[in-house]
């Protein structure tokens, strides 16, 4: 792939001009995680609420028992609708210009029309200062075409990071999208329990029980610090950080350590700009967890393995 087909098949991204947008479908997709966090059979880490990029957007990552049968949720960034789907019903919400208060009244009729009972908390996590739900009456833009862009990134850094997983022998996440934070995430596990994180909440302590290398892609905007980043990036952390982590030299043009967030940081411009953009972002991610495994003390040996070499199937 050539430099200039390689930059048109990952669609520009700068922050600003759609960050309004962004922020509608943090808050939409916060509505579904929410319904998953309800409804859903928990599974370790919280991974039962995370949502997974589908053909067409973002999705519920399996369907959710009801008493009107099975349910899938998902945002349709094609279309441009929140689907939600039963074995008997299919009903949807045409996503435009309104308030988050708005959309989540229009989201719990719908489910309630599909015979959905759910126990909603209507108060955002993982932002700063956050307006509940059915109160957030400032008008939100929606700009279909970023959104539409938003997924198609979303949809090849997906696919980039699904492509690291054969390598790896340990216990893994899929590759999945976190309502709470807005970002793509995988996560690799050394297999031992990490110390306990003084004051933690339920949430991270759950998240956080064992040592962990995670990866992926966020829009940038504000973090639950109320730190803001003002451009789309991949990320890397360790956690727990292993002492000389941060000095790190992960050998990727443009990438840099953010104190202010504790992670490895690569713009998405970057990644663009490179010849082949999935092999950059994969560099980036393998380097990071070298130098986390390596510096941590994890059992590379045991844990690794040369890509492709899986037993060939029946």
């Amino acid at each position: 792939m050539t430099r200039v087909s390689a930059a048109a098949a990952w669609p520009d991204l700068p922050l600003a001009p759609w960050d309004g947008t962004r922020h509608a479908l943090h808050m939409w997709t916060q509505i579904m995680g929410k319904t998953l966090l309800a409804l859903a059979p928990p599974w370790n880490h919280w991974w039962h609420t995370a949502l997974r990029v589908s053909a067409r957007g973002l999705a519920s990552p399996v369907p959710i028992a009801t008493p009107d049968g099975w349910l899938d949720l998902e945002l349709d960034l094609v279309d441009h609708v929140l689907a939600m789907r039963t074995e008997r019903r299919t009903a949807a919400i045409p996503l435009g210009p309104r308030s988050v208060h708005a959309f989540h009244d229009e989201y719990r009729a719908l489910l309630d029309a599909l015979g959905v009972r759910a126990r909603l908390s209507t108060v955002p996590c993982e932002v700063p200062d956050p307006i509940p739900f059915d109160r957030d009456d400032a008008p939100r833009p929606y700009d279909a075409e970023a959104a539409n862009r938003f997924w198609r990134v979303l949809r090849r850094c997906a696919a980039a990071l699904e492509s690291l997983c054969d390598g790896f022998l340990g216990k893994q996440s899929p590759v999945h999208f976190f309502w709470g934070s807005f970002d793509l995430a995988a996560t690799r596990f050394s297999g031992r329990r990490a110390p306990e994180r003084p004051g933690a909440d339920a949430v991270t302590r759950e998240a956080y029980s064992h040592e962990v290398i995670s990866f992926g892609f966020w829009p940038g905007g504000p973090a639950a610090s109320g730190v803001r980043v003002e451009e789309p990036v991949l990320y890397a952390y360790a956690a727990p950080e292993p002492a000389g982590f941060r000095d790190a030299d992960l050998g990727v043009a443009g990438a840099r350590y953010d104190a202010r967030l504790g992670e490895f940081l690569l713009p998405y411009a970057a990644a663009r700009a490179a010849p082949d953009p999935a092999a950059e972002i994969r560099a980036f991610c393998e380097a990071a967890y070298r130098a986390g495994a390596s510096l941590g003390g994890w059992d590379r040996a045991a844990l690794e393995r040369t890509a492709g070499a899986a037993a060939p199937g029946p």
